[in-house]
């Protein structure tokens, strides 16, 4: 479904990914890990169009998303999280999430100014189609609240509603569960399995190592900006360069490693 081929980026003369290639299968839950200043968000940022690649090239079901317009590859199927919860507290659930209905809307202005019908058929179904995303995130009760009074883990799980909303096929998750508690992250890991079975598929970066093993069928490691590494979470699990990556090595261990070579 999605496909990055030998890309990079660089900010001046930082290099901030090298030459990276991946490949995200339809219908999975796929795990993008790494240490801090990995890279990860910089993907994520390439793969919605917040930035353009130095080199290589970004394809979404066949078509390349290199200079697309970030609006443009949302109507293409494609919606993400943010590291930081980004909702309308002002707002109620219902409202945040019928905002992200707005981006599949098809009546005018004159239809909005008139009052027309086919305004007032479409906003109607906007709100059911919210109420029912709200009720796969099991907060369809507090429809009608400011999101202002939620938990920190129901604004979370309110962003992944309004993301849906877009009706996208690929959905970005960025750190999902930080700032979760257990119990939280427990009952997120179920919905999102539930998201995967209704036919997304979904790209995960999460630090929270747990989680990531415990949901994601197939993960690649990023360390400054390089694939060090793919598999399933077994194999992730026992790779030396990914263990050396998040755990380092004593001078014992570099000394080893050099009367070797």
């Amino acid at each position: 479904m999605l496909s990055l081929k030998g890309v990079s980026r660089h900010f001046g003369g930082l290099q901030v990914l090298s030459d990276v290639n991946l490949s995200v299968p339809a219908g999975s839950i796929f795990g993008l890990i790494g240490p801090n200043g990995a890279g990860k968000t910089t993907v994520f940022n390439l793969i919605t169009g917040l930035l353009v690649p130095a080199q290589g090239d970004i394809v979404f079901d066949g078509q390349s998303l290199v200079g697309t317009p970030p609006h443009r590859i949302t109507r293409r199927g494609i919606a993400r999280t943010f590291q930081n919860i980004r909702i309308f507290k002002e707002m109620s659930l219902l409202e945040n999430v019928v905002v992200g209905t707005h981006s599949r809307l098809t009546y005018g202005a004159a239809d909005l100014l008139f009052g027309l019908p086919k305004y007032r058929a479409e906003e109607r179904r906007a709100r059911e189609r919210a109420r029912e995303l709200l009720s796969w995130m099991k907060l369809d009760h507090k429809a009608d609240e400011l999101a202002d009074n939620l938990s920190y883990g129901e604004q979370r799980k309110l962003e992944l509603a309004r993301a849906l909303a877009t009706e996208p096929r690929l959905l970005l998750l960025d750190e999902p569960v930080a700032g979760m508690n257990s119990a939280e992250k427990s009952e997120l890991m179920g919905g999102i399995v539930d998201i995967r079975q209704r036919g997304y598929t979904v790209l995960i970066i999460e630090h929270d190592m747990p989680f990531v093993m415990g949901l994601c069928e197939q993960i690649a490691v990023l360390n400054f900006g390089r694939i060090i590494a793919e598999g399933r979470p077994e194999q992730i699990r026992s790779d030396p360069q990914v263990i050396e990556a998040y755990l380092g090595r004593d001078d014992d261990d570099a000394a080893a490693a050099g009367s070797t070579r």
